[in-house]
C-alpha cells in the first residue's frame, strides 16, 4: 500500500474531475466512492469522496464545499514521452474552462494546476554553449504548451 496519498478537495466536482482524470492515463481507475449522509454539510446522497488511481498512483478527491479552493502552489506534474502525449493532455485538461499557463503549466476546469512537460525537459534545455542554453530558456519562457521541436531548434 502507498504510504502517502495526495488528497484533493473540490467544492462539488470531485466526481466529474476523477472521471476526466482517469480517462486520460493508462492504469487508472475509480476505486471507491462514498456519499454524504444526513447531518453532513452537503446534501444527502451527494458524493463525499472518490478514491482513484492515475497511472498506478493513488489519490482521494473530496467534495468539501465552497470554502475549499486550489492554488498554484501545488500541481500535478506529468512527464510525457512525446509531443503527441503533451498535445493530448494539454488539449483535454484545458478544454471546457481549463486555463493555459506558462512553461507547460495549466489549470484544469476544476482549478487544479498541472505541469505537462517532456520527460527529457532537462536534456532539451542543456547546452555546452551558454548562448544556446540562454536561447533555449528564452524559448521556453515564451511557451504556454511546451513544443519539443521549438526547444530542439532554439
Amino acid at each position: 500500500m502507498q504510504k502517502i496519498t495526495t488528497f484533493l478537495t473540490y467544492v462539488d466536482q470531485a466526481d466529474a474531475a476523477t472521471k476526466l482524470y482517469t480517462s486520460l492515463f493508462k492504469d487508472s481507475a475509480i476505486l471507491n466512492t462514498t456519499y454524504y449522509a444526513e447531518g453532513a454539510h452537503l446534501p444527502v446522497g451527494s458524493v463525499m469522496t472518490v478514491e482513484f488511481e492515475l497511472a498506478g498512483q493513488r489519490y482521494v478527491a473530496m467534495n468539501g464545499g465552497p470554502h475549499f479552493t486550489f492554488t498554484d502552489g501545488i500541481s500535478l506534474a506529468v512527464s510525457c514521452n512525446s509531443q503527441a502525449e503533451i498535445d493530448e493532455l494539454w488539449n483535454k485538461l484545458t478544454a471546457n474552462g481549463g486555463q493555459p499557463g506558462q512553461c507547460g503549466w495549466l489549470k484544469d476546469p476544476f482549478g487544479v494546476s498541472w505541469q505537462i512537460t517532456p520527460a527529457n525537459l532537462g536534456q532539451l534545455l542543456r547546452s555546452d554553449d551558454p548562448a544556446r542554453a540562454k536561447s533555449k530558456i528564452a524559448a521556453l519562457m515564451k511557451m504556454r504548451k511546451i513544443e519539443i521541436s521549438a526547444l530542439e531548434q532554439a
